[in-house]
Formats: C-alpha cells, structure tokens, sequence
C-alpha cells in the first residue's frame, strides 16, 4: 500500500487513502465511517481546517512531508468542493476563493476553470476547461456558452490563474471577461463572478466592482 499510495498523484487517492495519509488507516477508516464517508461533515465549519490535520500517525512516518502537504491540500480542496455542492457558493464567497486558490494557485501553467452552478447557486461541476502555458491559454467563448448548456448551468464562477505573476486583471483579462458576460446573457445564464488566483492571493471582479 505504501508504494501504491506514494506512486500515485493525490488527485488519483481515494478520500479515504488521503485522510490515512494525515492520521492512519484505522482513524481515517472510523472517521468516515461515523459520516457516511463526507468530509465535508468532518469540518462542517470550516472545510479548510482539513489542510491542518494533526501530524500524521507513526503508522504512515514513511510519508515525506510534501506528500503529507499535497494530501492536506487535496483533502480541503475536495471537502470545499462538497460545501459548495451544498449551495454555500454566495453565502460564502470565502469558501469559494480558497477552492480556486487550491485548485489552481500550484498550477505551473495557465488554466481556466468554470464553477457551473444551479439555480439554487449549488456547485454542479468544477471544470477546466483550458489550458495553457506559463504565461497565457486560449479561451473560446462559445465553448463556455456550450458546455453551460450542456451543464443546464444557471451561474457561472469563472477563474483562471497567473503562475508567474500577481493576482491582478490585465486589460485582456477584462475584455474576455466582458465577452463571456455577453455571450452567456444571451443564453439567460449569469456570470456571478471572476476570481484570479496566483498562488494564495485572488482578484474578484465583483468585489471590485467590475461585473
């Protein structure tokens, strides 16, 4: 199991193999079982504590610590994921800006990334859409439009990343981003915001204003 887990990238491991990581086999085993395997019922308060999990047990001492630290990652980004499934994506914009931050800020190139969301404003699927290089990708505004009706999208939460830079908007930035606005108001579906991350730091278009 050792080889198997350290082998494998985290994305791969199930949540269960993740959370053994952190604390070992027989707790991560018991505390899934007593929530029905959810993590998101493990922090319900706040999904990202899940990143500062106690040391990990002497079970798994064989763990390096950048495994331990991807695990930890990967774990929060997956219990914020459940959060936002549950509708907490405007109650708590926070919520929303720390699961773009661990999904894209480690990025070593460039991706856009599309949270489609439902009429209750619950994630449905975070996607990635694009991909790019360290510097730039390519975005087609009539694949987000068909990929949003695809998705029977009422919202959208787009977001992409600057691997090489800060977490401010370009004025490419800004006009992409009016022409995606554009492009999904014809097809009755809101752009509820566009959040840059670059590494833990992030930009919100609506909070500056910009939507």
């Amino acid at each position: 199991m050792e080889d198997t887990m350290l082998s494998q990238p985290v994305v791969e491991l199930s949540n269960r193999d993740l959370l053994a990581l952190l604390v070992g086999e027989n707790t991560a085993d018991c505390m899934l079982m007593e929530t029905g395997g959810s993590l998101f019922s493990l922090f319900p308060d706040e999904p990202c504590t899940v990143a500062t999990v106690r040391e990990p047990s002497a079970e798994y001492g064989w763990a390096r610590p950048r495994e331990i630290l991807s695990a930890a990652r990967e774990l929060a980004r997956r219990c914020l994921g459940e959060s936002l499934a549950q509708g907490e994506s405007m109650n708590s914009p926070r919520q929303v800006k720390d699961y773009l931050s661990l999904s894209l800020g480690k990025l070593p190139y460039e991706a856009f990334m599309v949270l489609w969301l439902d009429a209750q404003n619950r994630l449905i699927e975070a996607e990635v859409l694009f991909k790019g290089t360290l510097t730039q990708t390519s975005v087609y505004p009539r694949e987000v439009v068909k990929q949003a009706l695809a998705h029977n999208a009422a919202g959208v939460i787009l977001s992409h990343n600057h691997p090489s830079g800060t977490a401010e908007a370009s004025q490419a930035d800004r006009w992409l981003t009016d022409q995606l606005k554009a492009a999904l108001g014809l097809v009755d579906v809101k752009l509820v915001d566009h959040i840059i991350v670059a590494g833990n730091e992030h930009l919100s278009f609506c909070d500056r204003g910009w939507l």
